[in-house]
Formats: structure tokens, C-alpha cells, sequence
């Protein structure tokens, strides 16, 4: 894209008024500081409920909500406003979207309601309520390996069971907790520039690394950061949710990708 080829980049934040429950904002605030560190000309932007949806910025991010305000956001963001995060997509644009964000994103969710409501289409995937307990707790994610990722750490709160279609794929397998909770034992959905996942926290403060893999798929390489005190807070959270094991295969892919 034009302005990220400049040296500018733009981060949206959609709709934190509605879909900032969990503290999903803060994804944002960590994709324009990474940004800001490695010299870019990092710009923020905040759209509130009401507000027009630019189609010009790179990123855009989508957190958390409630039954009522995500169904609100997904009127705002669907055919009948236009469609303007399909069109920024369509552009070139990176997504990341968190729980009620991913459902929006998919064909389809389950309205306040009780009725399916038609999403974005974004992502290949559905989301329908579940019948068992609501997934509450720290998950741990052993990414894709095609990804070059270290194992993930969040926090889930959902009721929803996601099942991902043929035209997209899973983030990763869940290791410890839930996820998208349809019986596949993955979390999140990822398409191209488009990528979902039930992990709070703010997903991209407990992982850098796939903060940086959000914005290499806009700006490309980017020179690395010490990312020690994060390093040390995912050895924390994958220890706190019983995973020792995966700390320390974590942290040996992280050095190798840093050689």
C-alpha cells in the first residue's frame, strides 16, 4: 500500500466503544509502538460507533464484545454501510480480530437474538453458541509451523464454538485450553492479510512475534526488538497454565528465528 511503502503507516481501531470489553484496544497502541520503534511514521486511529470506517489504513483492528454491541459493529462494517473493511482489505489492508472480532469477520454468528446473522465473510468460518460450560481461562497455542511463530499465551472468555471452512485455516492446535471449540482442538482463523484468534490479554502484548507477523504482511521485514520482558511474561503465563514444556520449545524456535 501507498503509505505504508512511505514510511507511514495507519492502525485503526474499530469500534472500542463497542468491542472493547476485554482490553483488546491495547493490540492496537502495541502495532503502532513496534512500528514507531523501528522509525516508521506510526498513526493511530480511533473509530468510534457512528463514525465512517476509512478504507485507507493498513491495519485495522477489532476486539471483544457482547452479543448487542458486536451485532452492532457488524451493521456497521457490512453491505449496508458499504462494506468499507472489505474494500480495505481488498486493498491490501491487515486484520486482526479478537473473539466477537473473528466472528464478525466469519459467514456467519449468532445474533443477541439467538438467530444467525450473516458476517463478513473475511474468514471461512461460522460461529454458533455452544452447549457445553463457557471456555474461561489462560489458552496456550502452538502456531501453524508454516508461520514461524513461538507458542502463544491468552486468555479466552467465549460461549461460542467456531468451525473453520476449506478456504481458510486454523491459527493452531490449542495445547491448553479451548479455542475455537468445535472438536478440531485448533484456535483462530487465518486468511491471507486476515487473521482471528480467541486469545485475549491483549493477544499481541503477551506475543510480539505475531504482532510483528501482522505488520511484516503490510510493511515487510522488520529488523528485530528486544522483546526480553515479554519473553519473560509468556515463560510466566505458559508456566502459570501447567505448560513448562512448551516454554522452553518456545523459546528455542524464537532464538533460532532471531539468528
Amino acid at each position: 500500500m501507498t503509505s505504508a511503502a512511505n514510511g507511514t503507516v495507519t492502525v485503526a481501531l474499530l469500534f472500542p466503544d463497542l468491542l472493547g470489553t476485554y482490553g483488546d484496544s491495547g493490540n492496537a497502541v502495541i502495532l503502532a509502538r513496534r512500528l514507531a520503534w523501528r522509525g516508521f511514521e506510526a498513526r493511530m486511529v480511533t473509530v468510534r460507533s457512528g463514525d465512517p470506517v476509512p478504507e485507507s489504513c493498513e491495519v485495522y483492528v477489532v476486539g471483544g464484545g457482547e452479543d448487542l454491541p458486536q451485532a452492532l459493529a457488524a451493521q456497521e462494517l457490512g453491505p449496508a454501510a458499504g462494506g468499507p473493511l472489505r474494500r480495505a482489505v481488498d486493498g491490501g489492508a491487515a486484520v486482526l480480530a479478537v473473539c466477537a472480532g473473528l466472528q464478525i469477520l466469519g459467514t456467519s454468528f449468532v445474533g443477541p437474538d439467538g438467530v444467525e446473522t450473516d458476517g463478513l465473510a473475511l474468514l471461512d468460518c461460522s460461529t454458533r453458541r455452544g452447549s457445553g460450560p463457557r471456555a474461561v481461562g489462560e489458552i496456550v497455542v502452538e502456531p501453524d509451523p508454516g508461520l514461524g511463530l513461538p507458542t502463544l499465551t491468552g486468555y479466552e472468555n467465549h460461549a461460542g464454538v467456531t468451525t473453520v471452512g476449506p478456504g481458510s485455516r486454523p491459527l493452531g492446535r490449542v495445547r491448553h485450553g479451548v479455542g475455537n471449540g468445535d472438536g478440531s482442538g485448533t484456535d483462530g482463523v487465518r486468511s491471507g492479510r486476515v487473521l482471528g484468534t480467541y486469545l485475549h490479554g491483549p493477544v499481541l502484548a503477551r506475543n510480539p512475534d505475531l504482532a510483528d507477523h501482522v505488520l511484516a504482511s503490510v510493511v515487510g521485514d522488520l529488523v528485530p526488538l528486544d522483546d526480553s520482558e515479554s519473553e519473560e511474561l509468556r515463560r510466566e503465563r505458559l508456566a502459570a497454565a501447567g505448560a513448562p514444556d512448551l516454554s522452553r520449545r518456545g523459546f528455542r524456535l524464537l532464538e533460532r528465528l532471531r539468528r
